[in-house]
């Protein structure tokens, strides 16, 4: 037992050390500007486990090497993992400046366009921790409201409770949205250079438009082998060949 304990702290700390080994490569092949050398090393840190960061720093290397669709995809994976980025927003919409495919979203509920923005606030990590932290401060207003003397302590640890309360509710659901988000990854990026959306899941099927690299869409369906449906955020929608795209 003492020995399979030991064997699996050697194999994290030289998991540890490989990671910052090969960051300090990826690093430094980006500062000398040799951009394949870093994105493919930035890969093999990303194979190991994804954080925001690497994502960032691939769809870095792919912009600069004019691989809009990759700079892209990584990019929104970057921000699937911070949505809360500005740095990573602000270089995905420079980088969708630059695709062909200019889709308008579908008008929607102004509810909905406002919870996703709030959502998109933090990730799913932060909207935890600040719902335990909003928890904990409704517990000690429900104690100042059962323990207060005075009337008007009493009237307001309860009106705060009572806030507090609703407040880690919606926190919680934010939370479980973002999580819902990285867990589905219904989201995905047009890798081809020019793709033609069919009618049904076969090539004799009819064809209904033509996307380009780097174009966003939502996988609706995507039970079958080779084929997905997917929806743009305009509201068209069909079938195209699954190795034409790539889930972000």
């Amino acid at each position: 037992m003492t020995f399979c304990v030991i064997q699996f702290l050697f194999a994290a700390v030289s998991f540890a050390v490989d990671a910052d080994s090969l960051k300090v490569v990826a690093d430094s092949a980006y500062a000398r500007e040799d951009f394949e050398l870093a994105a493919r090393t930035y890969q093999k840190i990303a194979k190991t486990g994804e954080s925001a960061a690497v994502c960032y720093n691939l769809g870095n290397c792919y912009y600069r090497l004019d691989d809009i669709a990759h700079a892209i995809l990584w990019y929104e994976r970057a921000s699937l993992l911070s949505p809360g980025d500005e740095d990573i927003r602000f270089n995905l919409d420079m980088a969708r400046s630059k695709t062909i495919d200019r889709v308008t979203p579908r008008h929607e509920f102004f509810f909905v366009t406002w919870f996703r923005s709030m959502t998109n606030w933090m990730s799913a990590d932060a909207w935890a921790r600040l719902s335990v932290v909003l928890f904990v401060l409704g517990l000690i207003a429900l104690a100042v409201y059962i323990y207060a003397h005075q009337m008007w302590l009493r009237k307001s640890g309860f009106t705060l409770a009572v806030v507090l309360v609703l407040a880690t509710l919606l926190g919680n659901v934010c939370a479980w949205s973002q999580r819902n988000r990285q867990t589905s990854r219904k989201g995905a990026v047009v890798m081809a250079a020019s793709v033609v959306v069919k009618s049904t899941p076969s090539r004799s099927g009819s064809d209904l438009f033509v996307m380009h690299e780097g174009t966003r869409v939502e996988i609706r369906d995507n039970s079958l082998n080779e084929w997905a449906e997917v929806v743009l955020a305009d509201g068209k929608q069909g079938w195209v060949e699954k190795k034409q795209i790539e889930v972000i």
